[in-house]
């Protein structure tokens, strides 16, 4: 995703869209410390959105909100320290254990606003610094509540079971797809692989992440939700596989790290005999996208809806000096920086399975200090400029980039698509650069390079460690495509191998 508007490069290829404001004013407490006695205290809207804070302010909840739906909120973004709940107001005040932590969470429900059975939910900063909670019986059971779903008490040094989720998806009133899931659960980590099929007549699949980490966030925070009100209830445990093998990409099965694979006529296969009954069954050919968010039941969970069709992005908590253009994961056709919210792009991706993997593999990844938040927009695509109207240059079109990796069907750069890691190939290099070379080059930005090796038969290739993974993004956006002489330009992607 790299992008600047002046050196425009972004990894992807390398508006006023779903946008809601989170700073409409709010009631605030007259103490600078919020308790459990406060809201005797409550005044009127007289309040702007507050400094950044590790409180947040969540106001307009339904009145049969609970408490593990508001810590739910909180818990893809980090650990929830502490929960204020002022029910009788239909708001809550939710401590996170960082204010980095709350800064994510409110830059992202700044541009995908969250629904809880049919209400939107308004959250801001509050202008409390922490919040003092008292032993009433509503601040009890708030308690129990935070050490029943907070991550904090998963003791990190206990490696999960598996990177491999079993998904059971109870009353499955509304449809519920592939890409679905994967929308959902790729707020705790990189979705790698998943499959879907029926079981004893249930909804199933089965879903592997890079690691236990993210399995056991994801599994701490979803299980037993529902993903509509009401109904389609995900209940979920760890898998007994260690890896899912998918030889198709299809509605059925998906390796994101693959997007090479055919998509096959007949149903996916795995080479785990645990996995030959399973799909001995019919998978259900399921409609492309869940339920449109205004219907009856609309999700509970809050996810944008998904169409098989989309391939824009909406990408938020960007460096503002930022702009989408450039990307291993697929070809970037035009990008728009929103005019009121620079620190959000709308990315339009050749066809929906780059902006999938796109935002699989990006979602969360960190790029000038700032994690990245990647959902799919409700747009279908990314409108230009009509002619004489000027929008100060936040409008690009890359349709024609010579950038694009993936012009060609059938290109030969899909399988070399990996996740982001600090490891990078480097290719196309001339004979007359030298290991010294590509080391200074890559350290001039001011990173460090750990390790170098090239190809023992090819020295047109070499791989490169840099110190972190955030490092090797910064340097892949900055050096790929970089003139080393010779009439040959540098090609930089991540690797599978480490040095």
């Amino acid at each position: 995703v790299c992008v600047c508007q002046s050196d425009a490069v972004f990894l992807f290829q390398r508006g006023s869209d779903e946008l809601f404001s989170s700073v409409s004013n709010g009631p605030y407490i007259m103490s600078t410390t919020a308790n459990g006695n406060d809201s005797k205290k409550f005044k009127g809207d007289i309040r702007g959105p507050g400094a950044p804070s590790r409180v947040i302010h969540i106001r307009k909840l339904p009145n049969d909100i609970t408490e593990a739906e508001v810590i739910s909120l909180g818990l893809p973004f980090g650990d929830v320290s502490n929960l204020l709940m002022l029910k009788a107001k239909n708001q809550a005040f939710l401590e996170m254990n960082s204010e980095e932590a709350a800064q994510n969470m409110v830059g992202y429900y700044s541009t995908v606003m969250p629904i809880i059975r049919h209400h939107p939910v308004y959250v801001q900063f509050s202008n409390h610094k922490e919040l003092k909670t008292d032993n009433s019986p509503n601040q009890e059971r708030a308690q129990a509540a935070l050490r029943a779903l907070s991550t904090s008490h998963v003791d990190p040094t206990v490696a999960a079971p598996s990177t491999v989720l079993r998904v059971v998806v109870e009353n499955l009133v509304y449809p519920v797809t592939l890409d679905a899931l994967c929308q959902i659960f790729s707020k705790f980590g990189t979705v790698l692989r998943i499959i879907v099929f029926t079981k004893n007549s249930q909804f199933q699949a089965l879903l592997q992440y890079p690691d236990g980490a993210s399995a056991q966030a994801a599994k701490l925070s979803l299980d037993g939700q529902n993903i509509y009100n009401g109904c389609c209830t995900l209940r979920i445990s760890f898998s007994k596989l260690t890896s899912l093998n998918v030889k198709y990409n299809n509605e059925k099965s998906r390796d994101f790290t693959r997007p090479d694979l055919p998509t096959g006529d007949s149903q996916p296969t795995m080479e785990h005999p645990a996995m030959a009954t399973a799909f001995s069954l019919t998978v259900p050919a399921l409609p492309g996208a869940l339920a449109s968010l205004s219907l009856p039941g609309a999700t509970r969970l809050g996810f944008p809806s998904i169409s098989a069709g989309h391939c824009v992005l909406l990408v938020s908590n960007l460096n503002p000096e930022v702009s989408p253009q450039q990307s291993v994961y697929g070809d970037v056709m035009r990008v728009k920086i929103l005019f009121n919210k620079k620190e959000n792009a709308l990315v339009q991706m050749s066809d929906s399975t780059q902006a999938q993997l796109a935002m699989s593999h990006l979602n969360g990844q960190r790029l000038h200090g700032k994690p990245l938040r990647i959902t799919l927009s409700k747009h279908t695509n990314v409108q230009l400029p009509r002619e004489g109207h000027e929008d100060q240059g936040l409008t690009k079109d890359y349709s024609n980039s010579p950038l694009h990796r993936f012009k060609k069907p059938g290109s030969k750069n899909y399988s070399n698509i990996f996740p982001p890691s600090a490891t990078l190939h480097l290719s196309n290099i001339p004979p007359s650069v030298v290991e010294d070379d590509l080391k200074m080059l890559f350290s001039s930005s001011g990173a460090m390079v750990k390790a170098f090796k090239f190809f023992q038969k090819d020295h047109k290739m070499a791989l490169i460690q840099m110190g972190s993974v955030e490092e090797a993004i910064e340097s892949l956006i900055e050096f790929h495509n970089h003139d080393l002489g010779e009439n040959h330009h540098l090609r930089v992607s991540f690797s599978k191998s480490s040095i």
